[in-house]
This record gives C-alpha cells, sequence and structure tokens, in this order.
C-alpha cells in the first residue's frame, strides 16, 4: 500500500469541461486510495454541476492570490501542475522555507495534455531542473498520460468496470425520458462537441436517411453541443422523418459515464471525454481540440494510427475534424460506408481497444509508484 501523502494539485481552467473534469478525477482517485489531496483551481464554477457532492478527501481550494502568504499551510509532499500551469511562487516559497527547516524536497510533476505522438514515450518520466526562483536547484518530472505502456497510462478507477457492468440503461435512459422500448429500435449517439463545420451537413444527411438504416435519436449535452443544433433543429425535443434530437440538462461526472455507456455511437471532444468513451467500449468519434495552424489533425492521425481505427471510422473521424465542410461526395461515400456491418464493426473495434488499454497500468497507480520511487 503507498504511504499516504499530501498531494497540492494545480490547475487553471482553459476549458471547464476538460482541464477541470481530468483534474477533478485525478483528485478524486487519489484521495479514495488514501491520499489527502488539495485541488487549486482558478474557476470552479463549472464542479456545481460536474461533481455537486464533492468528494471525501479532496479541499477544493482557491488559486492562490497574488501576494498571498502561506505561512499557516503546510505545503504537499507532491505538488502537480496539471497542463503546464505555473505553480505560484509564494507557494513554492513556502515549500522552499519547509525543505531548509528539515522536511525532504516535495516532489514535483508537471502533468501534460494526453497525446499519442511519438514524444510522449521519449519525454515521459524525464527530469527538468529549476532554474530560478526560490526552488532553483531542485527537480520537476515530465509526467504524460498515453495508450501505451511507455507512457504514464489513463485515469482509470479500481470500481470503474464493476460499476459498467452493474449499469441499468433501461432505468437510466427513463431517467432523461427517454423510453428504452422506443430507443430500441434507433441509433443513439452521443453529441459533446464544439462546433464543427461537418455539423449541419451531418445532421441534414441523418435527417434525410437516418444511420445504418435506422432513424438516430441525437442525445446532446447542455453547452456548446445544444447551442450548436438549436441553430440547426430548433425546439426543444424536434423531430424530423429519420432524426431526433433530445437535448439533456447539465450531466454530473457520473451521468456522463451513463450516457455514453447507454449510447451506440458517442462523439465527444478534448481529453477528459475520450478517456471515458475509451472505457466505454463504444463507437466514438473524437473532435480534438482545435487549432489555428490545424496542427491538432497531426495529434489526430498520430491517436488513429494508435489505436487502429477501422477505415469507415477513420473517414468520420477525419470529416469531424475537418476545417471546412465536407463535399456532398464525401457524404455520400461516408453513407455507403456506414452501413449496418459497420457499427457492428466498429463496437468490436471498441471493446477490443479497453481490453488492451485495461492490461496497461492507470494513471493514478504509475503516480504513486513514480513518487515512492523518486520521494
Amino acid at each position: 500500500m503507498n504511504r499516504r501523502r499530501q498531494w497540492d494539485i494545480f490547475c487553471k481552467v482553459i476549458d471547464n469541461y476538460g482541464d477541470l473534469g481530468v483534474a477533478w478525477r485525478l483528485a478524486k482517485d487519489l484521495a479514495t486510495r488514501g491520499q489527502a489531496v488539495r485541488l487549486w483551481v482558478d474557476d470552479a464554477s463549472a464542479l456545481a454541476w460536474m461533481a455537486p457532492g464533492g468528494a471525501l478527501g479532496v479541499d477544493l481550494m482557491a488559486w492562490p492570490a497574488p501576494g498571498q502568504s502561506f505561512e499557516q499551510l503546510t505545503s504537499g509532499d507532491v505538488l502537480v501542475e496539471a497542463f503546464g500551469c505555473d505553480i505560484p511562487e509564494a507557494f513554492i516559497a513556502q515549500a522552499w522555507q519547509r525543505h531548509a527547516a528539515g522536511a525532504a524536497p516535495p516532489c514535483w510533476i508537471n502533468l501534460e495534455y494526453l497525446s499519442a505522438e511519438t514524444y510522449v514515450e521519449r519525454c515521459h518520466g524525464l527530469p527538468s531542473p529549476v532554474l530560478g526562483g526560490p526552488a532553483a536547484g531542485w527537480q520537476k518530472w515530465f509526467f504524460y498520460p498515453g495508450f501505451t505502456p511507455a507512457t504514464g497510462g489513463l485515469l482509470r478507477e479500481p470500481d470503474l468496470s464493476g460499476r459498467q457492468l452493474t449499469f441499468d440503461r433501461r432505468a437510466w435512459l427513463l431517467s432523461q425520458q427517454i423510453s428504452a422500448d422506443s430507443a430500441a429500435n434507433e441509433v443513439l449517439v452521443s453529441l459533446f462537441c464544439y462546433e464543427p463545420p461537418a455539423l449541419a451537413p451531418l445532421l441534414a444527411q441523418w435527417a434525410r436517411a437516418g444511420l445504418a438504416g435506422r432513424t438516430v435519436r441525437l442525445l446532446v449535452t447542455a453547452g456548446r453541443a445544444a447551442a450548436a443544433v438549436r441553430q440547426l433543429i430548433p425546439g426543444t425535443q424536434s423531430t424530423s422523418s429519420r432524426l431526433t434530437a433530445h437535448y439533456l440538462p447539465w450531466l454530473s461526472q457520473t451521468d456522463f459515464d451513463h450516457l455514453l455507456w447507454a449510447s451506440d455511437l458517442n462523439f465527444v471532444r478534448g481529453e477528459d471525454s475520450l478517456v471515458r468513451a475509451l472505457w466505454a467500449a463504444k463507437p466514438l468519434i473524437w473532435q480534438i481540440y482545435p487549432q489555428d495552424d490545424n496542427a491538432h489533425l497531426l495529434k489526430l492521425d498520430a491517436f488513429l494510427s494508435q489505436i487502429g481505427t477501422p477505415d469507415s471510422q477513420e473517414k468520420l473521424h477525419q470529416l469531424w475534424n475537418a476545417p471546412a465542410p465536407p463535399s456532398a461526395s464525401a457524404l455520400e461515400d461516408l453513407d455507403q460506408a456506414l452501413g449496418p456491418a459497420a457499427l457492428g464493426q466498429w463496437t468490436d473495434h471498441a471493446l477490443a481497444l479497453r481490453t488492451a488499454l485495461e492490461r496497461q497500468q492507470d494513471l493514478s497507480t504509475q503516480l504513486l509508484q513514480f513518487v515512492d520511487k523518486k520521494s
């Protein structure tokens, strides 16, 4: 069993759902494994619906204000910079004073973004000397989540597979005012996205022809996805001949998992929801965070290559992430590729991928082992 330590995790929110979602899941998972965790965040507003009950063992802390004193606070044994944010210098100074009084220096970890690119395996676990400030001479360590045994792995709670096995799909759908009997004749598609140029033509195609020969029920998450779809399909629950849009309330992290488990096809975005969709073992389409220079497309290609995506699924990934709307011929080619057999192939691939990823140690386990070695 790992020694109980005080962890200080720092997260500056760029995307409420992604950065904060990962940081909260990590903090909560470490706490369930007997660790004491303080999560320092500059905007915790999304936790009101994302994690309304909080978590035992996790103290939510406001991001330190300029000039704030930490004399009454004992800095942690482990410092985590989530996604490259800089820990306030006054906090580091307090950690140095604790060290000067005889305590061991903290294990300082730079937790990076998830990527399938080749540099991740090369850089995972490398040291980075601190050259200035009160902690000059200390060491930071790069820690990269990833999809291979040579990386830091993916966040996965020890009880996740058990909870999924006992999930009552029918009851959850009813809790969202969806009849499981009617859903049995539909393709349930969850939609968590930004505003991809492919959204309008894809919805138009589904309204005209459905998906894999079946009617589509679109389960639209609150926020940007709902706003984008409402512009195209007005009303709270609008129906065409082959497409129904069902707008969901803000979902907690637990209910977001349930959404992924209940759906036949999941459109996800960013990092946190991608990992949850992988564990759901359902067909998924990932919208990677768009970058102005289209560098995200290289990251997408690396991911698709890493997981060995079926051709038809790769085509939809490329279409969904393209910077311009797809042509009519591209949509027609995709429609021909998305027969009933394609979704079955995607499901088989998703199950095999989850099995392969479960053989690797999860992120929290690897972090705990890493800290044991470096402390």
